[in-house]
């Protein structure tokens, strides 16, 4: 590093070798994750190398889980025991601030009953709505109209293009707890470096739409099996300036959902059985890295992972082994689905289009479907009559705030910071 303006030891062209890390420093950030990554490898926990923010450790009695963001720490376990005594290893190395049963984290809340746990972003999503002045406006069932095709040359460019950015930004973080809106903002994003007021319009639709049940997250059921089922879809060349088309997927676990994505293919598709075949292998993809997560948590999955599709042709591609005139211009990285139906870690069948439960993240739905799939999946809002009173804010998992960081935290967060490691 450079040595500071009023620093006169050594020669002008001399630099000072670093003795610790400073908050302010590119270096900061990595040196706290690495000094907390050693003290937990030394305490017992072993990185996951399917998601390197997870730790786990496994005794005879217990099993303890801790997932790191930043500066922010969540601890699950199946032993109270396990989880004090690692709270009081952590402040013995570090100055960290308990904050109790988990209930609120990064602008999410999470709330548990008998049916399950339930988390939903309702103070972030009331944040968003007031800070665009759309508290007042009138609400609407859909997010986006089935006929609206949004597109470059469509409305007058923004004389201020950073209000349409900021509250699409926003909204992306929304999609963590509202997989119904991940579809038109995936949409919307598209279109960041010079929106239009057309686009303006449509983001204010979503925000009506929010309106509507700024509380709807995502429950996930105590009577969930663990089964791993898969719905994939595509809306082919569904996109007007590149005509490439959309893959969506949702996973689920029993009938929880825990993973889903809406994002346009990178290549233009020669058919519809070609961009549902795409869909098939991003699916098969999040699958096998879903099953290196599960190993990781001890769950055991030897059973097949079903994976659902409502196109025929592309399921024969997919467990016939033959290249055609048609498909031999495919990608070898997408045939990759045959090796994981041939070695039984995948099955796949065929769904009927009416029943497709993942049509909500590739294009737009009427209100009447979009319920439907949403309840399906266990997509409900906290304030309905159907779930008031039911659910309890109280948990057995622990959060608490420690280390030092050079993110900026979200405005809706309430966490403290302490002092950091030297």
């Amino acid at each position: 590093m450079n040595k500071p303006p009023d620093y006169s030891k050594g020669g002008p062209n001399q630099v000072s070798k670093l003795l610790k890390s400073l908050y302010g420093l590119k270096q900061a950030s990595i040196q706290w994750y690495a000094k907390l990554t050693s003290h937990l490898l030394d305490f017992g926990f072993s990185q996951s190398k399917a998601d390197y923010s997870l730790f786990v450790k496994t005794t005879n009695d217990s099993f303890t889980a801790l997932l790191v963001y930043v500066d922010d720490i969540l601890v699950a376990s199946d032993s109270h025991d396990s989880i004090a005594a690692l709270k009081v290893f952590l402040n013995d190395h570090f100055k960290i601030k308990d904050l109790g049963p988990l209930r609120y984290f990064l602008g999410i809340e999470v709330a548990r009953c008998s049916q399950g746990i339930y988390i939903c972003q309702c103070k972030y999503a009331l944040d968003i709505l007031a800070d665009s002045g759309t508290l007042g406006s009138k609400p609407i069932k859909v997010p986006m109209d089935q006929n609206l095709k949004l597109s470059k040359a469509v409305g007058s460019t923004l004389k201020d293009p950073s209000i349409y950015r900021r509250l699409v930004g926003r909204l992306l973080y929304l999609t963590i707890t509202r997989p119904d809106i991940s579809y038109v903002v995936h949409t919307l994003s598209q279109f960041m470096a010079t929106p239009t007021s057309a686009h303006l319009a449509a983001a204010h639709k979503v925000l009506k739409y929010i309106k509507t049940t700024p509380a709807q997250g995502i429950l996930f059921s105590t009577a969930s099996s663990l089964q791993l089922s898969t719905y994939c879809d595509s809306d082919w060349a569904s996109c007007p300036d590149t005509r490439r088309s959309v893959t969506g997927y949702c996973v689920l676990i029993g009938n929880s959902l825990i993973s889903w994505k809406s994002k346009k293919q990178i290549v233009v598709s020669h058919s519809s059985a070609e961009a549902e075949y795409r869909a098939m292998a991003a699916t098969c993809s999040e699958l096998t890295w879903l099953r290196f997560l599960l190993t990781d948590l001890q769950v055991d999955h030897p059973q097949a992972a079903q994976l659902f599709c409502d196109n025929q042709a592309a399921l024969h591609i997919a467990a016939n082994p033959l290249f055609h005139e048609r498909t031999k211009h495919i990608e070898i990285d997408c045939h990759s689905i045959r090796d994981k139906i041939l070695d039984g870690s995948i099955s796949t069948s065929h769904v009927s289009t009416h029943l497709q439960l993942v049509d909500f993240l590739t294009k737009a739905l009427p209100f009447s479907v979009l319920h439907t799939h949403l309840l399906k999946m266990g997509i409900v809002n906290f304030y309905s009559p159907s779930c008031e009173g039911v659910l309890q804010h109280t948990s057995a998992t622990s959060c608490y705030s420690q280390g030092p960081s050079t993110t900026s935290r979200l405005p809706s967060t309430d966490y403290t910071r302490e002092e950091g490691p030297d």
